[in-house]
């Protein structure tokens, strides 16, 4: 690893002087500050985090706190796009990021006790309980957080608009001409309440009547439990003639009992997804669903809780709401 005392040797100067130059010291001349560090750059030298964390007080490390309740990791394709952005964004501006646990070897340790272990600048928290006593005292701690798909007081939420886009759908689906209509939703959540509340809310507005057997809940990214559920709507005396699937992972469940009893989609039955992930996209027929805006939702995250990393005295905590873009696909049809 390269050292200050290579470039002094190199530029033939003292240790003390390529210091104050890579800190930008006013006592150093402008041509022998350009000499060292252009020197540097041909060493390829890197400055010691340690040492850079004394002098500006920043680890220059953010924190992602992501669990749920399935599972899936980084196998669910829709945080997975918005962390690899937030990543990537981070990155133009100088930050890492890592996953906050509870488990360092073999110590147990709150989220909170985590950030301050690694020293983290700040977190974004994305798809977990946030009722849970750990988040929450993540949450209400000093640490800058930006929350994805939750609002917290005093913290800047990223929100889908899930509303304008299950609205959307659902007056696409209605433009089809169905008006028997169904929707599986994924377990009780801010968002969930959201997407619900809009669905309730354009069908009363187009007269669409709503029965309460009509209204099922399953898992996000969970084909079993959304199998389930769809088995059950197709059971019914009166069927609905299109059913609103809770994600596009989770309607391959959906779909597999749809032909499991014999039916075709679009012709016997349509259905809809949510998120607009690749593979809804290459699914025969193309999957109808709602493309969540993963890059800017992740670019946004990290521009916000940079921004507030490093002027804490003027950032101004708020709610960013991203819009979504049907994908009209090939699953609802025209009656």
């Amino acid at each position: 690893m390269v050292s200050l005392k290579d470039i002094a040797e190199k530029c033939n100067v003292s240790v003390a002087t390529v210091s104050k130059a890579m800190n930008d010291q006013s006592d150093i001349g402008k041509d022998t500050k350009e000499k060292i560090r252009r020197a540097a750059e041909e060493l390829g030298y890197l400055p010691n985090s340690a040492a850079r964390m004394l002098k500006t007080k920043h680890s220059n490390n953010i924190g992602v706190l992501f669990t749920d309740k399935t599972n899936s990791g980084l196998a669910h394709e829709y945080f997975s796009s918005v962390l690899e952005n937030l990543k990537s964004q981070a990155e133009l501006r100088g930050y890492d990021i890592t996953f906050i646990s509870q488990n360092i070897g073999n110590q147990k340790m709150s989220y909170l006790e985590h950030c301050k272990y690694r020293n983290y600048d700040g977190v974004v928290i994305a798809s977990v309980d946030y009722y849970d006593p750990m988040v929450l005292e993540l949450v209400t701690s000093t640490l800058p957080v930006v929350t994805i798909d939750h609002v917290f007081n005093g913290k800047t939420a990223i929100l889908s608009d899930n509303v304008g886009a299950v609205e959307e759908l659902v007056k696409y689906i209605y433009q089809q001409g169905h008006r028997k209509l169904a929707f599986i939703h994924g377990e009780d959540t801010s968002v969930t309440q959201k997407r619900l509340a809009s669905f309730y809310k354009t069908c009363m507005e187009l007269g669409i009547e709503v029965p309460e057997n009509y209204v099922l809940s399953a898992l996000y990214h969970d084909a079993k439990s959304t199998a389930m559920a769809t088995r059950r709507l197709l059971e019914l005396p009166d069927p609905p003639t299109c059913i609103m699937l809770p994600d596009d992972f989770s309607a391959i469940g959906g779909m597999n009992v749809i032909e499991e009893k014999g039916l075709r989609i679009p012709e016997d039955i349509s259905v809809a997804g949510f998120d607009g992930i690749l593979l809804s996209q290459v699914l025969r027929p193309k999957l109808t669903t709602i493309k969540q805006d993963s890059v800017l939702i992740g670019h946004e995250a990290a521009r916000h809780l940079i921004d507030w990393i490093e002027n804490p005295k003027t950032y101004l905590a708020s709610q960013v709401l991203i819009p979504g873009k049907l994908l009209a696909g090939q699953t609802v049809k025209c009656l």
